[in-house]
């Protein structure tokens, strides 16, 4: 093919990062230009890892990861999608046999600049580190957005509609005659736009566009002037620009510097859609992509997409939906005067007719085409760090496949294969590597299953890296991690804590130094409350010990220890409490209460039941404790059946006399019946408990009601909308009807017998053996069963 005829100098790109436009103009000028060299805006320690994108195996998007070596968590990223000009650009070079290389700031010197300035002042060279501003920059501009500037000259009001229309839907008609035109308007457009702002607020370019003039001197000396440059359109007029080696580098002097590494890992559409790397986030990446690949009918392209999501979801939507949605988003974009219908007449068109006006099904088309969940692929040869090699083995063996889209995860322990993937998970989080988090299962809730709710995000990259000072394995890491958490921690539940993370990881090595830190913790700490926080992990830890076949009995004398203390000082730290106070022991106090549940048999302490049943009788019956404290203990008993009901009533009773300040009642109302699971249902099937409630709340006098009332509301409002309608029914109906306020012991409320009716109860037995098919004689019963049933009704 004949090569076109070029102006003098290198061919200057200017483009917007992760912009279709500008990658298919950078493709059509590279083909029309064939340059000897392709220069492009990123780290040139990244050069030597251009080849890998060559690779069949790399899809993006992926993105340049830098870190500093001794300090991994200082990171930045360079991120690229398919329809990105820069991958654009290197792929085109590599295919072609072109020299392809970065000519941006080191990373090296990026990173210790960043660093630098999260310091605070300190440095004021390098383009102001510190603030002070570049030469040619104005002090007083803050960071403006180019295209938003363009686009307001313009008369639009959205910055993303006007590139679209000038850029992205103009070359949909066809391209230009001559390829490089549309870079030459756009950078004349920046170059009045740099003449009237200057560095634009970002000073640190000054020195970024002194390295790049540099860098492309060295390639006009090898290469001559036969040379394209890809870089963001804001840079082309400081490239453009005849400055002196020697002013170059005078703005390089002094920059600070630290060791980095870098290697590509995989990006997903999610996070193009944040400000990062180049700082050139985009909100619709799904739908950048798709103008990028439709080779033609956009419009139709994309809306059969969408019909296909939505049918996925079980909606309706046929053939007709896909023709009408594309004539109203057509004629949406003419009566808009737009050259093609964009994002927002698509959304709109997808609203009305797909979606009946819902923005419910619209959410999801938002999430999953409109902005993606595509998650690129990075192969095996790019460079990474021993621990993420680890990691992506045990991925691969455990068949755990990272993925942009969250999904739950249901293991059973009782399976080697689903135990050892809540190890890896496990120990990813002693790592601080947020993979995965335990969730809520749907199904059994017993110790022998696990659920885990999973969503992998690229910068968890950066957090295996930083990760990897503690080990070249997930194991020697976590237990290293582990160990030294142990030996820094400074509170008796930070130990307990790490003691069940442990257990669940199966560290071995680490269980043994986290120990020793729990005996000493727990025998210097007399702090009831840390006691209290304590208690409640270790005893998950035994129970877990057991489903896992851990030796846990070291644990459990430590924990047996902790009850006894607990149950010795809580009754005097229950006193003098504020009501904050208050409410954050009853917190304590339930917690000790499930523990100790959990501990009963497994721990070397008889009759720990006992001891603690007879603290929360204390509790319940001293003035001195705090109203709620003592609601929550009278809740406690009676719902393990060491209290009685007609003594629950007297203590509600006492508790609600009208001798008891307002606020101390309702205290006690919110322990009894507030914040635990069931509390509505005891009063719906108590009515001579609701009946207490009722006749004190309707003898609060007016002056203080205002007080109680958050209280109450804050009590009540947890019951789920049956349970609060029923109550409400109970009360409305009154005493006539239902129980009265004062039911006398023994007494039975109106609509239920006196005591249990042995007969009555025995006559559904044959029916439900009938309905079960246990046995055949329940049909010659259930006949006679049938007619006690009929007569009672």
């Amino acid at each position: 093919m004949t090569r076109a005829a070029r102006p003098v100098g290198p061919l200057l790109l200017g483009v917007r990062h992760h912009g279709p436009g500008s990658a298919r103009a950078v493709l059509a000028a590279l083909e029309a230009a064939r340059p000897q060299a392709v220069l492009i805006e990123g780290p040139p320690e990244g050069d030597a890892l251009l080849p890998l994108a060559a690779d069949e195996r790399m899809r993006p998007p992926v993105a340049l990861l830098a870190h500093a070596v001794d300090d991994p968590g200082q990171a930045a990223f360079w991120p690229m999608a398919a329809f990105s000009p820069e991958w654009v650009a290197i792929r085109w070079a590599l295919a072609h046999d072109v020299p392809v290389r970065f000519i941006d700031l080191p990373a090296a010197n990026s990173l210790a600049m960043t660093e630098a300035a999260e310091r605070g002042p300190g440095r004021d060279r390098g383009g102001g580190v510190a603030g002070e501003p570049a030469p040619g920059g104005s002090p007083g501009h803050a960071p403006i957005d180019p295209i938003g500037v363009l686009a307001e000259t313009a008369g639009y009001d959205d910055p993303e509609r006007w590139w679209e229309d000038v850029v992205e839907h103009r070359t949909q008609a066809g391209e230009a005659v001559d390829p490089r035109a549309p870079f030459a308007a756009l950078a004349e457009a920046m170059t009045a736009l740099r003449d009237v702002y200057g560095d634009g607020g970002h000073p640190r370019d000054a020195v970024r566009e002194a390295y790049m003039r540099i860098q492309l001197r060295k390639a006009v000396k090898e290469f001559g002037d036969d040379i394209a440059v890809v870089c963001g359109a804001w840079h082309v007029p400081a490239l453009g620009t005849r400055t002196t080696l020697a002013a170059d580098r005078a703005l390089l002097k002094g920059l600070p510097k630290l060791k980095a590494e870098l290697t590509w890992v995989p990006w997903s559409h999610r996070r193009l859609a944040r400000h990062s790397g180049y700082g050139a986030g985009i909100d619709s990446p799904g739908w950048y992509g798709h103008l990028f690949e439709a080779a033609d009918r956009p419009i139709e392209r994309w809306m059969t997409k969408v019909a296909g999501l939505l049918r996925d979801e079980d909606r309706f939507v046929s053939s007709a939906h896909v023709i009408e949605a594309v004539r109203l988003a057509e004629t949406l974009a003419a009566m808009r005067g737009r050259p093609l219908a964009g994002l927002s007449e698509t959304t709109d068109a997808i609203r009305a007719v797909m979606c009946e006006g819902s923005d419910v099904p619209l959410a999801l088309v938002r999430d999953r085409l409109i902005v993606g969940e595509t998650l690129g692929e990075v192969p095996d040869t790019a460079p990474a760090v021993p621990l993420q090699r680890d990691l992506t083995r045990q991925q691969r063996t455990l068949r755990l496949k990272p993925e942009a889209l969250e999904r739950e995860l249901e293991l059973d322990l009782r399976k080697d294969t689903d135990a050892a993937r809540s190890r890896l998970l496990h120990r990813l989080r002693i790592l601080a590597v947020g993979w995965g988090e335990p969730a809520t299962g749907r199904g059994s809730t017993g110790t022998f299953r696990e659920s885990w709710r999973l969503r992998w995000e690229p910068e968890l990259y950066v957090q295996v890296a930083e990760a990897g000072t503690w080990g070249t394995t997930v194991l020697s890491a976590a237990t290293a991690k582990a160990g030294s958490q142990a030996v820094s921690a400074t509170a008796l539940a930070e130990v307990t804590a790490l003691a069940e993370r442990c257990l669940l990881a199966e560290l071995p090595e680490a269980l043994p130094v986290v120990m020793r830190a729990l005996a000493d913790r727990a025998a210097l700490d007399a702090d009831v409350g840390h006691l209290a926080d304590a208690l409640p992990a270790l005893a998950r830890t035994l129970r877990y010990g057991d489903v896992r076949s851990t030796d846990t009995a070291a644990l459990g004398e430590v924990a047996a220890g902790l009850a006894e203390r607990i149950c010795v000082g809580l009754p005097p730290a229950c006193t003098g409490l504020d009501a904050d106070g208050a409410a954050e022991l009853r917190r304590k106090v339930d917690g000790v209460h499930t523990a100790i549940g959990l501990l009963a048999g497994t721990v070397p302490a008889d009759g720990l039941r006992d001891r603690w049943a007879a603290v929360l009788h204390k509790l319940a019956a001293r003035d001195t404790v705090a109203g709620v404290i003592r609601g929550r203990s009278t809740r406690l008993l009676l719902d393990d059946g060491r209290l009685e009901e007609d003594d629950a009533a007297r203590l509600m009773g006492l508790a609600l006399s009208p001798g008891t300040p307002p606020a101390d009642a309702a205290a006690w109302i919110e322990g009894f019946v507030g914040g635990a699971a069931g509390g509505g249902m005891l009063l719906v099937h108590d009515e001579r408990l609701l009946g207490l409630v009722d006749a004190w709340l309707a003898g609060v006098p007016a002056d203080t009601f205002t007080d109680v009332l958050p209280l109450l509301r804050r009590t009540f409002s947890a019951y789920e909308a049956g349970v609060r309608r029923t109550l409400g029914e109970l009360v409305r109906r009154g005493p006539a009807a239902g129980a009265p306020a004062a039911t006398a012991a023994g007494t039975a409320a109106p609509g239920f017998g006196p005591g249990l009716d042995e007969a009555r109860a025995d006559a559904v037995v044959p029916v439900l053996r009938l309905l079960l098919g246990l046995d055949a004689e329940g049909a010659e019963g259930a006949e006679n069963a049938m007619e006690p049933l009929g007569a009672t009704g």
